[in-house]
């Protein structure tokens, strides 16, 4: 692919004077709803894609629906980084395969966790081994490289700065065009990452964490929502249910009927712009 296609300019947003801010979508009208808001660059959740069909999150369940997501919104105006938990193998040849498949239907990033199915950390070697393989398939894609040291706690990793370290050491030497630290709020150990790393430094947005302008001066350069706005979307409809079944309107605003079916025109090349959801909105992703 060319250096000024979508890969590069998604590589570009990493690198900017603020973090990139990206949201999280599940399926393709809350995609295209949060690029309506002037995102440039929407990713997946893999909570999201498994919970929608009933299947567990992180278990390697849920390949053949992670693919077609992406081929539902990889033609779409924004550039797509897409949630594929391990590579949903331990074999790096296959991972390499389905990265090279997200790449054909367009998505321009991955992201790859290190975690394993049964809860805990998989091994170093093996997750360095399938991002080079990520990078030897498809070239052009970037792989956000995650490491779950600081998201399964002290008690699977009872030092989790330094094993994160030795982890993000073995990514970037692997291949990795940016590393990812869910479950890190700590200012003063993001800063370390921050000083330590030669790659776009990865955080998760946490409501009782660091602003996304307080992460972004400590050097964070990416902060995602992870499946935040899904399970909130979630807690919404539960709650006007709630309210409508005791005799209450529910709160807040929900979009019209029309709106939700101009975001699927949107996708067969009918130029539409609803009042209150897709229209652009200034925004500093």
């Amino acid at each position: 692919m060319p250096s000024s296609g979508p890969v590069s300019a998604f590589a570009a947003l990493h690198h900017r004077d603020e973090p990139l801010l990206l949201p999280n979508a599940w399926d393709h009208a809350s995609a295209v709803a949060l690029a309506g808001q002037g995102f440039p660059a929407i990713g997946t959740t893999s909570l999201g894609v498994a919970a929608a069909v009933g299947l567990p999150d992180g278990t390697a369940a849920t390949r053949d629906q992670t693919l077609q997501l992406a081929l539902n919104l990889g033609t779409e105006d924004f550039l797509l980084s897409v949630d594929a938990e391990g590579g949903f193998s331990e074999d790096p040849y296959r991972v390499g395969e389905f990265a090279r498949e997200l790449s054909v239907v367009g998505a321009v990033g991955i992201n790859l966790e290190d975690g394993d199915s049964e809860g805990g950390l998989g091994p170093t070697r093996l997750h360095a081994a399938k991002i080079a393989a990520v990078k030897a398939a498809a070239p052009g894609l970037f792989v956000n490289a995650r490491t779950d040291t600081h998201w399964l706690g002290d008690r699977r990793s009872p030092a989790p700065l330094r094993d994160t370290l030795a982890r993000l050491d073995a990514y970037q030497q692997a291949g990795a065009d940016g590393v990812f630290v869910p479950g890190l709020t700590d200012p003063e150990r993001i800063a370390t990452l921050v000083r330590h790393l030669d790659v776009p430094l990865n955080i998760l947005y946490s409501p009782t964490g660091p602003t996304v302008a307080r992460l972004g001066d400590l050097g964070v350069r990416r902060v995602s929502l992870g499946s935040l706005l899904y399970r909130r979307a979630l807690g919404a409809a539960v709650a006007a249910l709630t309210d409508i079944r005791a005799g209450r309107v529910p709160e807040g605003e929900a979009p019209s009927y029309e709106e939700v079916v101009a975001l699927g025109h949107q996708r067969h090349g009918v130029v539409t712009t609803p009042d209150r959801i897709s229209r652009p909105e200034p925004a500093s992703p």
